[in-house]
């Protein structure tokens, strides 16, 4: 099948004639298919929250956007859509990016969608686009979907323009992993499987290079699906040592004699400094760099590099401490650093171990050690916060303390909190963060009051939770 409908990133940006002002925004569109209704378009809108004005309104401040969105055929307007786009009321200074999906049933057929769009809040800020889309017939042979890449997803029977098929979807809309993203995690329906004579079928996923399409086979896996007339699947697709270049993640449905009956891809951009493998046994032990680790806490500083070791290093840190060998464990500590770290070793391991010991005095409970919990990782993985709000004694919500970090990287302003729902022990546990690749939790509100909240619903994170004596959690997770 050939995939009419590539993958683009578009960006939209209009510098106006006033100084400082300037709306960005991205968009990505995608096709599907119902059976009661045809062939649909979904239209994805992401707006850089920092580029659009917010004023006040009851309860925080917002954003509007006037939103048109227009479908030609041969010159003949045959839909459109115009509308206010109003964002998530804030109530701080730092806005988050805020998102818009449309749909439109179109038959198949090629067309052209016309963009614009109006930053309410502030004179001359506009920008517009004109971008050709094809539509598939998916209603009739055995198909596949475009695939849609999700910021973060989770399981939802809210209906929402972002529900679709049990999942809750924001898009991401770049095609763009740097080494801080690992994962893909896609969204993709199968169409008319039932036409095939089997009563099962293979979905077999493969990475490709873009630029040889030679199938990289350490990334192909199949997996066995029952026939229906609409098959949605979600999965997360792991690139964590999947080196810089251009790739295609491929998604292939095969019937029992293996031949292909529908074809789909999305292709990417990787750029990741992948640590080559190492091997242990072959480090000549460096006498300075070993006199600063005794022998009965080597163990201990090995791993407690787990939690700045990717996911295949981890996995040889935990190998080499289950064989209980001191000379192995020692040989590849010095490795880690060696390799992490070549032109100061020592230098890095020496600064790392004073983290580690200050985690572990902060953060060690009676059953972990620092590194071990999630404020220790956070603290070892991301450095020092740049301010933290720390809540004890809230009369209504679990003790919990707000991490708020100016840099991480490339991102900025980015937040975790953290709660103790056991009341002991220091233990406080990763609630919900904003940051990639962490822990994201809709129903992080109701969760932290969950002493005065029953029969919470995580798609709707404030029912049944209403505004309460001591309850300023959020308040301070969005000003810090």
């Amino acid at each position: 099948m050939r995939n009419f409908l590539l993958l683009f990133t578009l960006f939209l940006s209009f510098i106006s004639f006033s100084q400082g002002t300037k709306l960005k925004a991205y968009l990505d569109t995608k096709q599907f298919y119902a059976p009661e209704s045809g062939n649909y378009i979904e239209i994805y809108l992401q707006f850089v929250g920092s580029s659009v004005k917010f004023i006040p309104v009851i309860k925080g401040i917002q954003a509007k956007i006037a939103v048109s969105l227009e479908i030609f055929q041969e010159g003949k307007k045959i839909n459109s859509d115009v509308y206010v786009l109003e964002s998530p009321i804030s109530k701080d200074s730092v806005q988050d990016d805020f998102y818009e999906v449309r749909r439109f049933l179109l038959p198949p057929g090629n067309y052209q969608l016309a963009i614009d769009l109006v930053d309410l809040n502030r004179e001359k800020s506009s920008i517009s686009a004109k971008v050709p889309i094809g539509i598939e017939d998916f209603s009739k042979t055995v198909a596949i979907s475009d695939i849609e890449v999700a910021e973060y997803a989770y399981r939802s029977e809210t209906a929402s323009n972002f529900q679709k098929s049990g999942f809750h979807i924001i898009p991401l809309i770049s095609n763009f992993y740097p080494s801080s993203l690992s994962k893909i995690p896609a969204y993709f329906e199968i169409y008319n499987s039932d036409l095939s004579e089997d009563t099962l079928v293979g979905v077999i996923q493969k990475i490709v290079n873009g630029e040889t399409d030679l199938e990289i086979e350490a990334y192909t896996k199949m997996t066995r699906v029952k026939n229906e007339k609409v098959i949605p699947i979600f999965k997360t697709y792991d690139i964590e040592l999947l080196e810089t270049g251009s790739y295609k993640l491929v998604i292939e449905l095969v019937n029992r004699k293996m031949e292909v009956l529908a074809t789909q891809y999305y292709p990417f951009e990787r750029s990741n400094e992948v640590v080559a493998s190492f091997n242990p046994e072959q480090m000549v032990l460096d006498p300075a760099f070993q006199q600063s680790i005794t022998n009965d806490s080597v163990s201990f500083y090995l791993a407690s590099l787990i939690p700045i070791a990717r996911p295949a290093e981890i996995k040889n840190i935990i190998a080499t401490l289950k064989t209980k060998n001191q000379e192995k464990i020692r040989k590849h500590l010095q490795a880690f650093w060696v390799q992490s770290s070549p032109q100061n070793s020592y230098e890095a391991w020496v600064k790392y171990k004073i983290q580690v010991q200050f985690v572990n005095e902060i953060y060690g409970n009676n059953f972990q050690d620092g590194f071990e919990t999630d404020r220790g990782r956070v603290y070892l993985k991301f450095g020092s916060p740049s301010m933290v709000v720390t809540k004890e004694n809230s009369p209504s919500e679990y003790p919990y303390e707000i991490w708020s970090y100016d840099k991480i990287a490339a991102f900025s302003n980015k937040r975790f909190i953290f709660y103790n729902p056991d009341l002991v022990n220091n233990a406080y546990r990763l609630l919900h963060s904003d940051m990639l690749g962490e822990t994201k939790n809709p129903g992080w509100q109701q969760i932290l009051a969950k002493r005065n909240t029953n029969n919470g619903d995580v798609d709707n994170p404030n029912k049944n939770n209403q505004e309460h004596f001591g309850g300023n959690s959020y308040n301070f997770f969005r000003q810090y």
